[in-house]
């Protein structure tokens, strides 16, 4: 008897993963898709990289410098860390994040690769494929990209421009079904720039607890707030509701390179037990993240002076102004003056604009004609918008306004020549 044979592929044909297949980036397919031609006469001014390190104006963190170099020279940590963090790290994670009302000890400290790495392990570990997580809009599109990559619904809900982006509380509630696992709440926001009040966070903290859905609290940009202004952790405010809080280096200390962020477990009557489990499971999949920034975060956080964060708040803060006052007089543009972290949502009344189809058309014309690069507001699933950023140097900021008004004034039809009906050009 001849022996038998497995019968081969006539061609190749290699299927792709559920995940893979799922997984959509609706900033990067929104710009990649962008047909962004600069003016040649004009330099780029790019408004739209959330990276503080891009231009390099901002201040270095001289005490994260060292503490890197001291690692690095000690040869003590180049070896794997425990999959959550080498326990002399989350130990000071703990002591920088604690409050009198939301104190947490090292067992309550995941640290990660990046915020980003710490929301996929909140989203993944409270949720599963045929259940939702609610989500600010307009919000970072990337708890969308991790939720639905995996089956997890993402039902957004609105935050409100007239009221400086707060979360409209009604929709909010009527979103909540038998499905529901979580509510993602993003404070200080990315996009927004919006710092919400005690008041505010007790009202969205009421709805979790009368609905017993736990709370992924963004919370990367903590204490990135201008003066005047106060941050309030959602931990701190609640004696009821269980919160996972996502926060790392990246942004008050002007590191994003350097992907080190944090889970902070505030369980305090005891019903994450399970998650708790989860999360350790999960952490194990890539053994933790880089053992030299988790070995110098004890004095990152503990050494760094509160010049450098006052340095950086007051530069963005005078660049809030400018851009806020100069593009308050642009016929057609409405910004929202932010509270914090780095950037600024400017609205634009798409009836006065009647050449633009959109907001995404709005930033392609925007860079053809005066290379100024904001991003659309769809990135963030909202319309009739754009987002800047606030880290540029201070002389590009005010080219960059002067290039947007002269862009609003060749594009902007007063309402009676929109409706077709000859009148004054001026409102």
């Amino acid at each position: 008897m001849e022996p038998k044979t497995k019968k081969g592929k006539a061609s190749w044909d290699i299927s792709l993963s559920m995940t893979a297949n799922n997984t959509f980036n609706p900033i990067r397919n929104i710009v990649d898709g962008m047909k962004l031609t600069p003016n040649p006469d004009k330099d780029m001014i790019a408004l739209s990289i959330g990276d503080p390190t891009v231009f390099g104006n901002l201040p270095n963190c001289v005490v994260a410098e060292d503490a890197i170099i001291e690692a690095v020279h000690s040869r003590k940590w180049n070896g794997y860390a425990p999959s959550i963090g080498y326990e002399v790290s989350r130990e000071a994670v703990a002591k920088y994040v604690s409050t009198p009302n939301a104190t947490v000890e090292a067992k309550d400290i995941i640290l990660c690769n990046g915020c980003s790495g710490s929301l996929e392990m909140c989203i993944t570990c409270l949720a599963s494929p045929g259940q939702n997580i609610l989500i600010p809009r307009p919000g970072f599109s990337i708890y969308k990209t991790l939720a639905e990559s995996v089956g997890i619904e993402t039902k957004p809900y609105d935050l409100l421009p007239s009221r400086k982006w707060e979360v409209d509380l009604a929709t909010l509630e009527n979103l909540i079904d038998a499905n529901t696992v979580a509510i993602v709440v993003t404070n200080p926001s990315n996009p927004c720039g919006s710092v919400y009040s005690r008041q505010h966070l007790t009202h969205i903290l009421a709805i979790a607890s009368t609905h017993k859905i736990p709370i992924i609290a963004d919370e990367i940009y903590e204490h990135f707030v201008f003066p005047g202004l106060q941050y309030h952790s959602l931990a701190s405010l609640t004696d009821d509701v269980p919160i996972l809080s996502c926060g790392g280096l990246t942004k008050r200390f002007l590191v994003p390179g350097w992907r080190l962020g944090w889970i902070v477990i505030y369980d305090k009557h005891g019903v994450f037990s399970r998650v708790r489990n989860g999360l350790v499971s999960l952490s194990q999949r890539i053994l933790g993240p880089n053992s030299l920034v988790q070995s110098a975060l004890p004095k990152i956080l503990e050494n760094t002076p509160q010049d450098f964060f006052n340095d950086t708040l007051e530069y963005i803060q005078k660049n809030a102004a400018v851009f806020y006052e100069s593009l308050s007089r642009v016929q057609g543009l409405f910004p929202v003056m932010p509270q914090g972290a780095m950037y600024m949502m400017v609205g634009y009344e798409k009836e006065r604009f009647p050449d633009i189809k959109d907001d995404v058309d709005f930033t392609e014309k925007l860079v053809k004609e005066q290379s100024v690069f904001c991003l659309p507001s769809k990135c963030f699933q909202y319309a009739n918008f754009f987002r800047i950023v606030l880290t540029v140097p201070s002389d590009k900021v005010v080219e960059a306004c002067e290039r947007i008004k002269e862009f609003c004034s060749s594009h902007y039809v007063a309402m009676e020549m929109a409706n077709g009906v000859h009148g004054d050009s001026c409102h």
